[in-house]
């Protein structure tokens, strides 16, 4: 279950919730804008909810909030891959690109794309098969991490003021944790496994958000 699936259900989107290292949470203030009585309206929508495919639980707060937990956080990844990411109204300009320096957000952003990029002519080159995609291993923390930052883009274009620079770096930064610690191609004698076919559908996906959220192009070598 995607952000964009559980907008429709909601009537909109829903905001990623906490780290998602052990549970892919959204939180929804829907039934607080239904204009009826806050609780009443989320046991409503949280029974529409609940059995659904793609969802693993749903919890009403006190005040009114739906907590969702999805079961599967890695469709997301499918669905910006097949189906393109969020269409942004107003994309941000990046920041320079000097210094090349990883205080530079400029920088760190386009680095991102680019090492995405590589990892697509790394994996044609080791054999990393593109068919086979399988979103729910993408389970490790940091593949988590990187998760978590592409659920935003619906939510935040629903508000008055996204911020894309600024998501854009901390979406690059995340990306570029996993690109270390979560490898998309086999390393040494490892033999290829059918992680990297899902880490190697997460760098297509990042690659698509940077894209989208900023107005400068990004390059595919650095």
């Amino acid at each position: 279950m995607t952000p964009t699936q559980l907008a429709e259900l909601l009537g909109e989107p829903p905001v990623p919730h906490g780290s998602w290292e052990r549970a892919a949470v959204y939180a929804s203030a829907a039934a607080l804008r239904s204009g009826r009585p806050p609780r009443a309206a989320a046991e409503e929508l949280a029974a529409r909810l609940r059995g659904r495919e793609g969802i693993a639980g749903v919890r009403v707060r006190d005040d009114g909030f739906l907590m969702i937990e999805v079961a599967c956080p890695g469709e997301i990844v499918r669905e910006i891959v097949t189906a393109g990411p969020p269409r942004i109204a107003e994309p941000a300009e990046a920041p320079p690109d000097h210094p090349r320096t990883w205080d530079n957000p400029g920088f760190v952003v386009r680095y991102a794309h680019a090492r995405a990029a590589a990892v697509e002519r790394w994996a044609d080159a080791l054999g990393v098969p593109w068919d086979g995609f399988r979103p729910e291993l993408l389970a490790d923390p940091h593949d988590r991490a990187v998760l978590r930052l592409l659920a935003e883009p619906p939510s935040r274009g629903a508000g008055r003021d996204p911020r894309w620079a600024g998501y854009a770096e901390r979406l690059a930064l995340a990306y570029h944790d996993a690109h270390e610690r979560a490898p998309a191609v086999p390393r040494g004698d490892e033999p290829v496994r059918e992680v990297h076919t899902a880490r190697l559908w997460l760098a297509r996906a990042v690659r698509a958000v940077l894209s989208a959220v900023l107005a400068t192009p990004l390059p595919e070598r650095i």
